[in-house]
C-alpha cells in the first residue's frame, strides 16, 4: 500500500477554530495529518516570531481530530517551525495553513498570519499552501470551499510547487452553487485606507482603535480581487524572496560609492 502523505495544519485563528477544524478533516481523508496550531487567535501576526519570550507545547484531544495535535503559546510562523524542528520525526510533503476567516487576498498576505504560516513552510523547503474564505463570522460556512481545497490540495501534492513558491487560495462568500471555478491570478494592487479612532478610558488616557477600509486600485480581470469579486476561487503563486529583481540595473545607475 502506497505510503500516505504526512501533512502538517496549522493556522492563525486557534486550534479550535471552526476553519482549522474543516481543514483538518478535508486532510485527514487524503494524507496523516499532524496539527500544531496556536492555542489562541494570533490574526494579523505577519510573520513574527517569538523571540523574547518561552515557548509552550500542549498535546490536544479535539473532536475527532489526528492522533498527532499539539496548540502552542507562539504564533503562526512559531507553529511551523516548532513543528518541523521539535515535533515531528520528518519533514511533511506538505503543509496547509486556515482555513482562514475572511479574506487574504492583494496586500493581506502581508499581514497575515495564516499566509505567514504557510510562507515559513516554504522557507523551510515544504510545499504550503494557505487557504481562506471571504467570511470573518466565526460560524461561516465552509461547506462550499471543500472540493477547491481538496482539488488543490491533491494537485499540489501530485505535481509539487518550485522551491520558493507558496499558494495563496481565497475562497469567495458565495453558495456552492454560484462560485464558478479555480482561477491562477496574480495579487491584485490594492491596500487598506486608514485611520485611527482616538479615544479616552475612563481614567482619562488616551487610546487607539484602527479602523479603515480595503481599496482596489487595480482594474485587471487576472487579480485576485477580480476573481473573488466575480465568483472565482483565487490561486495566486507567492514567493519570499521580496527582491524587486527588475531594479537591481536601476540601481547600479546610481552614484553609490562617490
Amino acid at each position: 500500500m502506497p505510503k500516505k502523505p504526512l501533512i502538517l495544519v496549522t493556522n492563525d485563528d486557534g486550534i479550535t477554530a471552526p476553519g482549522i477544524r474543516t481543514l483538518i478533516r478535508l486532510m485527514n481523508e487524503i494524507g496523516d495529518v499532524v496539527v500544531v496550531a496556536p492555542d489562541s487567535p494570533q490574526s494579523g501576526m505577519g510573520h513574527a516570531i517569538t523571540v523574547n519570550t518561552t515557548l509552550y507545547v500542549k498535546p490536544e484531544r479535539i473532536d475527532d481530530g489526528p492522533q498527532k495535535e499539539y496548540s502552542t503559546s507562539g504564533t503562526p510562523a512559531d507553529c511551523v517551525k516548532l513543528a518541523k524542528h521539535e515535533v515531528l520525526d520528518r519533514v511533511p510533503d506538505l503543509c496547509v495553513s486556515g482555513i482562514n476567516h475572511g479574506s487574504n487576498s492583494s496586500i493581506n498576505v502581508i499581514y497575515s498570519g495564516t499566509m505567514s504560516a504557510a510562507i515559513e513552510a516554504g522557507i523551510e523547503g515544504i510545499p504550503a499552501i494557505g487557504f481562506s474564505v471571504c467570511d470573518y463570522n466565526w460560524e461561516a460556512d465552509f461547506k462550499p470551499s471543500e472540493p477547491y481545497i481538496t482539488t488543490i490540495v491533491k494537485q499540489v501534492l501530485e505535481n509539487g510547487l518550485d522551491p520558493g513558491i507558496v499558494l495563496n487560495v481565497n475562497v469567495p462568500r458565495l453558495p456552492a452553487e454560484e462560485i464558478k471555478g479555480i482561477k491562477v491570478c496574480r495579487q491584485a494592487r490594492a491596500n487598506w485606507v486608514e485611520e485611527f479612532d482616538k479615544r479616552r478610558n475612563p481614567q482619562g488616557k488616551e487610546y487607539y482603535w484602527l479602523t479603515g477600509k480595503f481599496v482596489t486600485f487595480d482594474e485587471g480581470q487576472d487579480t485576485d480581487e477580480w476573481a473573488i469579486t466575480n465568483g472565482y476561487v483565487s490561486v495566486v503563486p507567492i514567493k519570499y524572496d521580496m527582491t524587486a529583481h527588475q531594479y537591481i540595473d536601476q540601481l547600479n545607475s546610481w552614484n553609490l560609492n562617490d
